[in-house]
């Protein structure tokens, strides 16, 4: 055939295949690099090859440019070059060094570069699905000309995000392509061994979207493919499945060939690799000549080598940077011997209304959807009717329409994952999860990703997102999966921010303060409370309460009693019980537990010289336990015993209701245990 019959059969534009390869050589020429390092041992991080795969991420960078969005995944080198990161940081970053493209902090699973729209990489298989939604969902909510590319290997079919990721896309029809890059091996396992499905496009069709099984090692048949489907996706008919059809040539991770194919299999897996194959093509259809190609060949070589001298020179990461990018404000980390003062809020100004804790919460969101176009919520059943199970979103729906107030199917993971993304760019996402025991479901999107990410870009990005969770315990009758406080799950996780408001206008404060802050926030809200609260005046305008400010509910000069949440009201009520016996105790409601007011804390316990912190959660491993032990380290000269805490029991909460009012601290069994204390060293 000669080189003319040639170019009119390609079914691709000539210029096009040559843009192709040039992406697929940059890749190569990092793949060896990379490969070349690890084998001679100066390079030292994990390597998960993508050899094979070049062609998918090369053919999709000439269809789309940094405005539109990608996630990828741990094995996503050759989608960042094809993206458009600088390899100068993309290798700094795998190398751990300040120059970095995300300062070092994240390493290769977790590029971050917004310039060139690589907005996410994870490291857990699947997860990068429900947060591609969300950067789908900002971009339509802002009516903005993008498409969403979310990557991810076969084995992440298996994943249950994946799948409540493109439920929720097709339901909401959002600009979002799942491109599944089947290498035809989950990790170290191979398909058949995992599935039973024919293949994985036809998922789409289930979820009532398309899908499409296509050839990826042809860069021209893809070309084609992807070609319609980024013009159908763009023109917002909805999201789209491809199953890009490719082979693994290299191991699961580091620089071997892959052990689980045959001699056959992996003969024939490198005469159909699409780096040499479409070098040949366009020698022999005569588009280049050999001293063009081996010219674009030689130009990736010399920018990969010189993006490899640049990381190796850069200067390695150390301790002085450990918290920075933790939060917006490094002094929010907590530090042993560092308690810093924050001012307490200002007095309400303004108009206001006597509210319920729950229609408090309902203003705070109503303030924040009317002060910023950025702001929309997500949850289970939150439209009108009914406005939420525990009514916290009555009337908002119908204000503020269905686009801003958006009933989600009941996936957590597809909720949280979906916020995330919209926060990754500027939007400020109020995601409700109903019960506190519903983070198990979703606590990989919350603690792997939105909690980590500032940090893991090095700043680059961050998550100002809010998550509102409903606590059952201290009502009755709903048992050990609906009664839960698990505020300790969350403050061993680096990066939240954590409200437990115990009164009606702290809810109303706190939960505008979450909205607006910059990192993403939990907002505890005891069931006990959105009914029985006392009323109170709450502010109809702008109204914040600090974090990291405790606030004296009860002065006493005996006994320090520290709190938050419902509790708050069980030990005000204990230490009204304790004054008919001479025993003055101060109460301190928290408010906030991260970050936590050790400042007020110490400075009560100054004056009252014994501590007992209460909680609703399990005793073993609660907070309690971490600010106990801190008012002994810091105060243990001039305590007259030591400090204490006091949680429910190590056993499930039980249905019985009288049973869970025996399991938690209640108003006499605090006192009680308040006289122990008292008993102890005088």
């Amino acid at each position: 055939m000669t080189a003319d019959t040639l170019q009119k059969n390609l079914g691709i534009d000539p210029d096009v295949l040559v843009k192709i390869y040039t992406q697929m050589s940059r890749i190569h020429e990092v793949d060896k690099a990379i490969r070349s390092g690890l084998s001679s041992g100066r390079f030292q991080f994990t390597y998960w090859p993508m050899t094979g795969q070049e062609a998918i991420p090369a053919t999709i960078s000439t269809l789309t440019d940094a405005n539109d969005y990608m996630v990828t995944i741990y094995r996503g080198i050759h989608d960042q070059v094809a993206k458009g990161v600088p390899l100068k940081g993309l290798f700094a970053e795998a190398m751990a060094r300040k120059d970095g493209v995300n300062k070092g902090k994240g390493g290769s699973p977790h590029i971050s570069d917004p310039s060139s729209g690589s907005m996410l990489t994870t490291a857990i298989v699947g997860a990068g699905a429900p947060i591609a939604n969300g950067l789908a969902l900002a971009a339509k909510l802002r009516n903005e000309d993008r498409v969403t590319i979310v990557n991810f290997g076969d084995g992440a079919t298996s994943i249950g995000a994946v799948h409540e990721a493109m439920n929720l896309a097709g339901a909401w029809k959002l600009p979002v392509i799942f491109v599944c890059q089947n290498n035809q091996i989950g990790e170290y396992t191979k398909i058949p061994d995992y599935t039973a499905s024919p293949d994985f496009a036809g998922r789409a069709t289930a979820l009532g979207f398309k899908g499409v099984k296509v050839d990826a090692n042809d860069p021209a048949a893809f070309y084609a493919a992807m070609q319609e489907i980024v013009a159908d996706v763009r023109a917002g008919n909805g999201p789209f499945f491809v199953e890009a059809v490719t082979l693994r040539l290299g191991s699961h991770a580091g620089f071997a060939p892959n052990e689980l194919l045959t001699k056959d299999e992996l003969a024939e897996g490198r005469s159909n690799w699409p780096v040499p194959k479409t070098r040949a093509l366009l020698l022999e259809a005569g588009i280049l000549t050999e001293a063009e190609v081996a010219a674009i060949d030689a130009a990736a070589a010399a920018e990969v080598a010189e993006a490899v001298a640049f990381a190796t020179a850069s200067e390695p990461i150390d301790e002085s940077d450990w918290f920075n990018d933790v939060y917006a404000d490094s002094a929010d980390v907590p530090q042993r011997g560092v308690y810093p003062f924050r001012a307490e809020e200002g007095p309400v100004t303004g108009e206001t209304r006597s509210m319920m804790m729950f229609e408090a919460i309902i203003a705070a969101q109503d303030h924040a959807l009317a002060t910023d176009p950025g702001v929309f919520l997500l949850g289970e059943d939150i439209g009108d009717p009914p406005g939420g199970v525990f009514k916290t979103t009555a009337g908002l729906q119908t204000k503020y329409g269905k686009e801003r107030v958006r009933p989600t199917p009941i996936a957590e993971q597809a909720i949280i994952g979906a916020a995330t993304g919209a926060a990754l760019v500027g939007m400020r996402p109020v995601a409700e999860l109903m019960f506190s025991d519903f983070l198990g479901v979703s606590i990989d999107q919350i603690s792997n990703h939105a909690a980590k990410q500032r940090y893991m870009s090095g700043g680059a990005t961050n998550v100002p997102m809010t998550m509102r969770v409903l606590v059952a315990g201290g009502l009755g009758g709903f048992g050990a999966q609906h009664s839960q406080s698990l505020e300790a799950w969350l403050l061993h996780t680096p990066g939240l921010k954590i409200a437990y408001p115990s009164t009606t206008l702290d809810a109303r404060g706190l939960l505008s303060t979450c909205i607006f802050d910059e990192d993403p926030c939990v907002h505890f809200e005891s069931m006990a409370m959105l009914f029985s609260a006392p009323k109170e005046d709450v502010p109809l305008g702008d109204y914040r309460i600090p974090f990291g400010v405790a606030k004296v509910r009860r002065e006493g000069s005996d006994i320090s009693l520290i709190t938050f949440g419902w509790q708050v009201n069980q030990c005000l009520a204990a230490a009204e019980e304790l004054a008919q016996e001479g025993i003055s105790a101060e109460v301190i409601d928290l408010r906030s537990l991260m970050p936590l007011d050790y400042y007020r804390v110490l400075d009560s316990v100054k004056k009252t010289r014994r501590a007992l912190v209460v909680h609703a959660a399990t005793e073993f491993c609660g907070l309690g336990s971490e600010i106990a032990s801190t008012i002994n380290e810091e105060l243990f000269p001039i305590l007259k015993a030591p400090a204490s805490r006091f949680g429910a029991v190590y056993s499930p909460i039980s249905f019985s209701k009288e049973m869970e009012a025996k399991q938690m601290p209640h108003t006499a069994s605090i006192a009680a245990r308040v006289r122990e204390v008292m008993k102890d060293r005088g």
